[in-house]
């Protein structure tokens, strides 16, 4: 008796507990936070739910063609340099064509003959030592789609990351050159949102030349010179809110070190309680990093993001994989760029086509409309359990209302996103409470059918009914767990009810359905079963 009390007390305390959290949900938040009785947050909702940012992004995959270009006007030059000896004079990208000039019509034709040995261009015009290129088109569909799963992976990654981008928040494809995001409001405002999309996060490290206050007083030193050279640009460091330039710096085009040797980057404080952002690179990063440090003891190094100058501090000596990057930006800035850092620079630029504000309104209309489905759909089942099955009838319900508070509970513990699919998802589970009670009575009736004992025919009904139940949920919780796995945005709501809701089923249908009968009619003989 003892440990039917136990066991009593111990599933009165689970349900409560959940049902706890459930219940808080209906609390207006600002009665919640603050209060120590009370979760500070509970069950998210949806764009579909809660509105938000809808926008749809053209991803500019033109660009992505001249890179490719460009990448092979680089690679042309190097083997002119270093083997070929075909004397070129001049090469260019101007849009979808590459433009090269040989030094004399046989070299022209060498380097066509290379060319097409690529197999990725093809030649478009050939006029003595004057040939134009332009990608095949097997090339240019190759190089578009890898342009695409770049720029997913990287807004993914600034983004969609469930820890370290927006929660809640969608980026999927959209036709071959679009992006579809939607943030979920409450979740990040949208001047931010755009600032996580502007900034393209080319991050450069470069040794300072020269540096004055203005463009113009640093260009006007060079003038008597023939200007700054080809292989010199400058870049200004600006202040954040009103863009005035702070400081001018003359630097090598090239940069010694990029953000693609970059392993992480994390926000930290430095002695006066400023924001810094701390970096990391790789090992082969941080031997770059070093060699290029020792090398330049006493001079400025320009940290350089977006070709805008963030920090030039002096290097006091040989710098590591570690360094950090000092700007005057507030924390919520540098947390962003510590996001735009780790999850690397955006390959093509991209830009908003299409964007729309969600109004909560019509997701208060669903949450209406599924909570009077719900309600609904509940009366009805429990209706028909009780006229059907009596009193075990009535054990299946309180079941099902106790799996209602551990659906509701547990999704508020792990801050589960509530979708409008979810919401459907809530319904079906309810369904699917029922359904595996209504395998153990029926269960229960063969039994008694057969002239056993109702204390015989309930341990027997559980026994036959268990690996019928657990075999249904199983196969359920695998396909929520593909949908959730491969799925996007609502459809991953509806996956993660889906799955608590199978879960919660069957301990519902299993363990509390079983300890009320073991309760009444317990271990006491009974002539009959209300069932």
């Amino acid at each position: 008796m003892s440990q039917l009390r136990l066991r009593a007390g111990t599933a009165l305390a689970v349900v409560l507990f959940f049902g706890f959290l459930t219940v808080a949900n209906f609390i207006p938040e600002e009665t919640r936070i603050g209060n120590p009785l009370l979760p500070d947050q509970g069950l998210r909702l949806g764009l579909d739910l809660q509105g938000g940012i809808h926008w749809v992004l053209g991803v500019k995959l033109d660009v992505a063609e001249e890179q490719e270009l460009s990448f092979l006007r680089k690679h042309l030059e190097e083997v002119d340099a270093e083997d070929a000896d075909w004397g070129i004079e001049s090469s260019r990208v101007d849009g979808p064509r590459l433009e090269v000039v040989a030094g004399s019509p046989i070299a022209a034709q060498e380097v066509r003959e290379w060319a097409e040995r690529l197999g990725s261009v093809e030649t478009l015009s050939d006029e003595g030592t004057t040939l134009v290129f332009e990608l095949t088109d097997v090339a240019r569909a190759n190089v578009r789609q890898r342009g695409m799963d770049q720029v997913l992976e990287v807004l993914r990654r600034r983004i969609g990351d469930p820890v370290r981008g927006i929660p809640d928040s969608v980026v999927t494809r959209q036709g071959s050159d679009r992006v579809l995001v939607q943030i979920p409001g409450g979740q990040i405002d949208r001047s931010r949102a755009r600032q996580l999309l502007k900034v393209t996060g080319f991050l450069e490290f470069k040794i300072v030349r020269d540096a004055d206050q203005t463009v113009e007083l640093l260009e006007a030193r060079y003038e008597e010179q023939g200007g700054i050279g080809d292989d010199r640009v400058i870049a200004t460091e600006r202040e954040r809110e009103t863009d005035r330039v702070l400081s001018a710096y003359l630097l090598d085009r090239e940069a010694a070190i990029t953000g693609d040797y970059l392993t992480d980057a994390r926000v930290n404080f430095d002695r006066q309680q400023r924001p810094v952002v701390e970096f990391q690179f790789n090992t082969q990063g941080g031997q770059i990093f070093g060699e290029l440090s020792a090398a330049n003891v006493g001079e400025r190094l320009a940290i350089v993001l977006d070709e805008r100058v963030y920090s030039a501090p002096v290097i006091r000596s040989r710098i590591g994989s570690r360094g950090q990057i000092e700007g005057r930006f507030s924390a919520q800035e540098a947390a962003d760029l510590a996001v735009v850092l780790r999850s690397g620079s955006l390959p093509i630029p991209v830009e908003i086509e299409e964007e729309r504000t969600v109004g909560p309104a019509l997701g208060a209309d669903s949450i209406s409309a599924g909570l009077r489905a719900s309600i609904l759909g509940l009366v009805i089942i429990v209706a028909f359990v009780l006229g059907y099955y009596r009193l075990s009838g009535g054990y299946a319900s309180l079941a099902l209302l106790a799996n209602l508070l551990l659906l509701g509970g547990v999704m508020s513990l792990f801050g589960a996103t509530l979708t409008l699919p979810g919401i459907a998802g809530v319904v079906l589970t309810v369904g699917m409470a029922v359904d595996a009670n209504v395998i153990i009575f029926e269960r229960i009736r063969e039994e008694l059918r057969a002239q056993k004992t109702p204390r015989g025919a309930i341990a027997t009904g559980f026994n036959k009914a268990f690996w019928t139940i657990m075999d249904a949920n199983i196969t359920t919780l695998i396909t929520a767990l593909v949908l959730f796995e491969y799925g996007t945005g609502p459809i991953k709501g509806f996956a993660v009810t889906l799955s608590i809701g199978v879960v919660t089923s069957v301990f519902s249908a299993l363990v509390l359905t079983r300890l009320m009968f073991a309760i009444h009619p317990g271990s006491r003989p009974v002539e009959s079963l209300s069932i």
